[in-house]
């Protein structure tokens, strides 16, 4: 399984950037798929993450109301639409497949990472 992010970039404080990510080497079937970030020196953290029907969402609080993640079965991906951006959301941002489909099941497989810069 390969997961292939894009849409990092450099944004002005306010801004807005989307990252995509797709999966090749299998479909997602029923796992949960997110999104975490690692700040420079700093642990890489949750940010976002939804079941596979889409209706189910789970953020951290500290992107609640900003931040959206949406994914399309049919087309193997997961998207993350960040709104109001801010300095501190600076970080390389990291799709996830989970082995299951609970949070509780954990991360199985990592994509290779994107970066977002927030300037103020």
């Amino acid at each position: 399984v390969q997961l292939q992010a894009s849409g990092g970039g450099l944004v002005q404080a306010g801004g807005s950037l989307s990252l995509s990510c797709a999966a090749t080497g299998r479909t997602f079937g029923s796992s949960v798929m997110g999104w975490f970030r690692q700040a420079p020196g700093k642990d890489r953290v949750f940010v976002a993450a939804l079941a596979w029907g889409g209706e189910t969402t789970f953020y951290a609080d500290s992107v609640k109301g900003r931040f959206a993640i949406s994914r399309d079965n049919a087309k193997n991906t997961v998207s993350l639409q960040m709104n109001s951006l801010k300095p501190e959301d600076t970080a390389v941002y990291y799709c996830a497949l989970y082995r299951g489909a609970t949070m509780n099941s954990g991360v199985a497989y990592w994509g290779q990472g994107t970066q977002v810069t927030v300037s103020s």
